[in-house]
């Protein structure tokens, strides 16, 4: 008989896959919630043939609990929606399934394991850093006149709001209106480079022309070829700031 465990952290979605497996004749009675729980059960277990994984779970991902745990059974990830993490699994032939959860899919994907289709082998640090990598914004694209133009990440120094509009400005002073928030777009840029300093400003490391103590310990930032030379790193943002830099 098929042995399986859901590691699942929303409670009523774990019950819901529950039921579904049952009326694929598969019984699972381990549902665990977090990735502690997870880890400590594996520690005291024999191991199951599959695991139901949702990849985002209250104490971190299910990432973390294969990075602690080594096992050789098939994985079979569960997640909302995200073509980054969707793109990864296909080129690393592992089996997902996008919630909420179907019937048919699910019988498609453990007709995919019973064939072994489905890699017993999965290189998480390798996953996990191909979806990180592919997880960020490339290229963003504003108009101008009658004219649309793309501009490349790694050509813009810093993104600010002002009258609630959201302009990019490019390391050689051009500045474009584009039509994100900053809370979207500090979503999408790499963290590595760009960092939120206050409300209004998201500023790339390597724009960064000079920095002065300023008051209240706060941090006063020159960029290269910007005219606003007086951006303030917000006091409550000036611990992670310099942790920021020295990363």
């Amino acid at each position: 008989m098929l042995s399986t465990i859901i590691i699942e952290d929303e409670k009523p979605a774990a019950r819901r896959l529950q039921r579904i497996l049952k009326q694929e004749g598969i019984s699972t009675n381990v549902l665990l919630h977090s990735v502690s729980e997870a880890v400590a059960w594996f520690d005291k277990h024999q191991h199951p043939d599959l695991i139901f994984a949702d990849i985002q779970l209250a104490d971190g991902t299910s990432f973390d609990v294969f990075e602690q745990v080594n096992t050789n059974s098939a994985i079979i990830f569960t997640t909302a929606y995200d073509q980054f993490a969707i793109k990864a699994f296909k080129l690393n032939s592992i089996g997902y399934l996008l919630k909420p959860i179907k019937q048919d899919e699910l019988q498609f994907a453990i007709e995919k394991f019973r064939q072994n289709n489905i890699s017993k082998f999965v290189n998480i640090q390798q996953l996990r850093q191909q979806i990180q990598a592919d997880k960020y914004r490339e290229r963003f694209s504003v108009q101008y006149g009658q004219r649309i133009k793309t501009i490349a990440t790694n050509e813009i120094a810093c993104f600010f709001s002002e009258n609630k509009i959201t302009f990019i400005v490019l390391f050689s002073g051009e500045e474009f209106i584009v039509n994100d928030t900053l809370e979207c777009i500090e979503k999408q840029v790499d963290s590595k480079y760009f960092f939120r300093i206050n409300r209004k400003y998201i500023i790339n490391y390597q724009a960064i022309d000079d920095m002065l103590c300023y008051s209240n310990s706060r941090i006063k930032i020159m960029l290269k070829n910007h005219k606003n030379n007086k951006l303030i790193v917000a006091r409550e943002r000036v611990k992670n700031f310099k942790i920021w830099l020295s990363e």
